[in-house]
């Protein structure tokens, strides 16, 4: 089922051939230019042999709703003819399949609805803006001409014709009756599903959230400074403790309130990623909802900050005391996790199921969200590496003995962070890997060499941490310079379609949504900017722990920012260049092929 592109201009006129009502509609579409394009969904299946593979399918507009259920009866009751239950094996269609296949067929049904809302309204749109045109000419020229004109185009078939709304009301019977058991009600909320409301009180919230975190943060500054808790005794005690839970929850903030701006900015200048990242509009997550969850987060973790310090100053046991950050922790994955439908929960679990395809890289097919969210891991390094330092510090019980070299010295914890280090870079390679197989493009083999180059880099920089020579700094040097060419080529000229001589803006791209074009210039400099950033850990520009924590922060919140800015331009190139061949039409496969094209 392809969606109608109801953007080019067209007119339907009246056709003496005898045809089915869909085949009339969409082939007077095409006589009239409109297309009907395939998305990355319906493209052909590769097999190993690199030969393609079509999936078998029926599309929908090609025949009427009644013919699709005859097919789907007929496909099915012919493999079952043709391949009869074996003994010693399962049946060739299971429970399963048939379950999957009535799935895309429900899908289909409801795009082929859309499709043909979105025909109806673009009818009605002609007719009122040829209304309004005729009436602005009568008041330019002083004449009555208007009513000649509206009659000539009231009796044209585009706008009489009712086989539009006559195809809407037979989908919407025949999906009541095989998907909805008989309830309109129910199939409406299929065909017709209702947009989430833009809520004043989700604004309220985010507004008195936002003045408790900067009034708690404003106590807990005053309260730090007055217990003392950054002098040299006490310095290591509480940066051990409260640094890398609490830097956990800060930057997750940080980059939920950069994804807030991306979401507002791709919202305001027009940009599709509802339908690019495949989310649903009836519960994908709002800039406003972002904001919430961030100045929540950020308002809670503060808050523990302020309570832990008023119990550190009333002389409370330190081994019960210190374990507030992990409480918080706890309460944090069990809100992730929690099954009721609280707290946004479609967004929770679409965001779990998105972790596990990155996990289990590259047993999964990967979408445009799988990838975008790998990497943004690539970005959020330390926070991994705080969460393994935080998981040590409370499973070895070092909050009870307070022997904080536990979990910072020996083989193991080397090791692990290595491999944190390398696991973000690792998952978005095999990403790559699996769609250089899916789609043998290269082009995925050399953006998989930018994250091994990346993995690299990294693990050099790690080693010269504990082996300060110039050997090992040449090495961090060579590796850093050459991962960072790469990736500042992928970003300009694969992710964001830039620095193209030929283009009319020069070294930009022909296609821009901002107007303005020296952002572009700007944001091009400021990425090459905190690309840049590793060369601190090879300065150390450190003069005690705490300035030491303080600086990794800063860098790694320069790293999620970075990540940020360069969200809206990989989004918008996608939207405009189409470079991941993800399109922003909807095609929905099926799991039969038409009965008629066999004959």
């Amino acid at each position: 089922m392809e969606l109608i592109n109801a953007e080019n201009p067209a007119e339907l006129n009246d056709s003496s051939t005898e045809m089915s009502q869909t085949d009339e509609v969409i082939a007077a579409l095409e006589r009239n230019g409109v297309n009907f394009m395939n998305s990355a969904s319906s493209r052909a299946m590769m097999t190993k042999k690199g030969k393609p593979k079509v999936a078998m399918r029926i599309d929908i507009p090609a025949t009427t709703p009644a013919r699709t259920i005859s097919a789907v009866t007929s496909m099915l009751w012919e493999d079952l003819v043709n391949h009869p239950k074996k003994e010693g094996s399962g049946d060739f269609i299971n429970r399963k399949k048939i379950q999957c296949a009535e799935k895309m067929i429900r899908s289909a049904f409801v795009e082929l609805y859309r499709g043909l809302g979105l025909l109806k309204t673009y009818s009605s749109l002609n007719m009122v803006a040829f209304t309004k045109i005729l009436k602005k000419f009568d008041k330019v020229s002083n004449q009555q001409a208007s009513a000649s004109y509206l009659k000539a185009v009231k009796r044209s078939h585009f706008i009489s014709s009712d086989k539009v709304v006559r195809l809407m009301d037979e989908v919407e019977s025949i999906f009541t009756k095989h998907f909805a058991n008989n309830d309109r009600k129910k199939a409406m909320k299929f065909l017709r599903p209702q947009q989430q409301k833009n809520s004043h009180m989700v604004t309220f919230f985010v507004g008195l959230f936002t003045g408790s975190f900067v009034s708690l943060f404003s106590v807990y500054i005053i309260l730090a400074h007055l217990s003392g808790i950054f002098s040299p005794s006490k310095e290591i005690a509480y940066m051990e403790t409260v640094y890398p839970v609490f830097s956990v929850f800060a930057l997750l903030s940080l980059h939920l309130f950069l994804y807030g701006c991306n979401l507002f900015m791709w919202k305001a200048t027009r940009i599709n990623y509802h339908f690019i990242f495949e989310f649903a509009p009836s519960t994908a997550l709002k800039y406003r909802d972002a904001f919430l969850i961030c100045t929540t987060f950020m308002t809670s973790v503060v808050g523990a900050m302020v309570i832990h310090l008023l119990l550190r100053a009333g002389r409370f046991s330190p081994s019960h005391v210190d374990t507030i950050p992990g409480i918080l922790l706890l309460i944090f994955i069990a809100l992730l996790v929690c099954p009721f439908d609280i707290f946004y929960r479609p967004t929770r679990y679409c965001f779990l199921r998105i972790i596990r395809n990155i996990i289990c890289s590259p047993l999964y097919k990967v979408l445009m969200v799988d990838f975008f969210m790998a990497d943004q891991l690539t970005s959020q390094i330390p926070l991994l590496r705080h969460l393994e330092s935080t998981a040590c510090y409370f499973l070895a019980g070092s909050f009870k003995t307070h022997e904080y070299a536990t979990c910072k010295n020996g083989k193991l914890y080397r090791q692990l962070a290595y491999v944190i280090s390398f696991l973000p870079y690792y998952w978005r390679a095999m990403q790559c890997a699996r769609r250089w197989f899916d789609e043998s493009d290269l082009n995925h083999l050399a953006n998989m060499g930018k994250y091994v180059s990346a993995m690299v880099a990294a693990g050099a920089r790690l080693t010269y941490a504990t082996q300060s020579n110039h050997l090992w700094f040449s090495v961090v040097l060579v590796t850093s310079v050459v991962a960072t060419v790469y990736q500042l080529y992928w970003d300009f000229v694969k992710d964001w379609g830039l620095l193209n001589p030929n283009s009319r803006n020069p070294w930009l791209r022909d296609d821009l949504i901002l107007k303005n074009k020296s952002i572009y210039y700007l944001s091009i400099a400021l990425n090459v900017v905190l690309r840049v950033a590793w060369i601190e850990s090879i300065m150390r520009f450190r003069i005690n722990p705490v300035e030491t924590h303080l600086l990794d922060f800063f860098l790694a919140s320069l790293e999620v920012i970075r990540r940020g800015h360069w969200n809206f331009y990989r989004l918008e190139n996608e939207h405009l260049n189409n470079v991941g061949k993800f399109r922003a039409v909807k095609t929905v496969p099926l799991p039969f092929r038409d009965a008629d094209s066999d004959g």
